[in-house]
């Protein structure tokens, strides 16, 4: 039994086969338990920092209606929320794409992954892309209300994943054809489990996204009738983007 736990756990973070002393479990292995608890709990409450994105970038900085940390993990319908003062800071410009990065349940997936992801996905989108938003606070709702605010036909949400004990810095990207608000979540598509090494690497993740993206503009929609079979196509339009003034 011993080899047959060694060998599933060469495949997963999973807490598989894990010794024992007498009825509880080994000290190395509460020790671990214990750690990746704390670690969850901290990319829960760790600060969002958007310097990295405002550097790499030039990032338009936006809060949603939660003004707090405290006020956001007990009320998510405010992280949905764009108040005014920040919606009249997004204009029109005439794009049809925006990517905006919000914190979510974990800053520390942002902080990871978010500056490699924008980077390898930027150059597969095509069209014409609005600047970069960072979203403090965001529930992936919020992305509705920010991309109405841009008027763009297209929204990709990269927004810190709710941490688990195996994983406390993932990223998801969500997909959503004309943003507004009231889209539902079958409405949207998803990549997840964005961070390497045990998840999806920047490149993979950044070819599905681009990929849906695409059909999501032939199809002029997005949601449970698109479906995601990059993985089966790996081709994509060789088209350019130009980045809105």
């Amino acid at each position: 039994m011993a080899d047959l736990a060694a060998r599933l756990a060469a495949f997963t973070q999973a807490r598989i086969g894990l010794p024992r002393a007498g009825h509880a479990l080994g000290t190395a292995a509460t020790l671990a338990f214990d750690l990746a608890h704390a670690q969850a709990r901290d990319a829960v409450h760790a600060a969002f920092d958007t310097g990295p994105l405002e550097a790499a970038f030039g990032a338009i900085v936006v809060h949603s209606a939660a003004p707090d940390r405290a006020t956001y993990l007990q009320r998510p319908d405010l992280g949905r929320q764009l108040p005014a003062a920040d919606a009249a800071r997004l204009t029109k410009t005439g794009a049809d794409t925006a990517i905006v990065v919000g914190d979510g349940l974990s800053a520390t997936a942002v902080a990871r992954h978010a500056v490699p992801l924008v980077t390898a996905l930027r150059p597969l989108l095509g069209g014409v892309l609005a600047p970069i938003v960072a979203a403090h606070q965001a529930r992936v709702a919020l992305g509705d209300a920010i991309g109405a605010a841009l008027g763009v036909d297209l929204l990709v949400m990269l927004i810190g994943e709710r941490p688990g004990l195996s994983a406390s810095d993932s990223l998801g990207a969500y997909i959503t054809w004309q943003p507004r608000p009231g889209r539902h979540d079958s409405e949207r598509n998803c990549v997840s489990n964005i961070r390497p090494p045990h998840g999806l690497d920047h490149e993979t993740a950044a070819h599905r996204i681009a990929w849906l993206v695409h059909q999501a503009r032939a199809r002029r929609l997005t949601g449970i009738a698109l479906k995601d079979e990059s993985s089966a196509d790996p081709r994509l339009p060789q088209a350019g983007h130009t980045i809105a003034p």
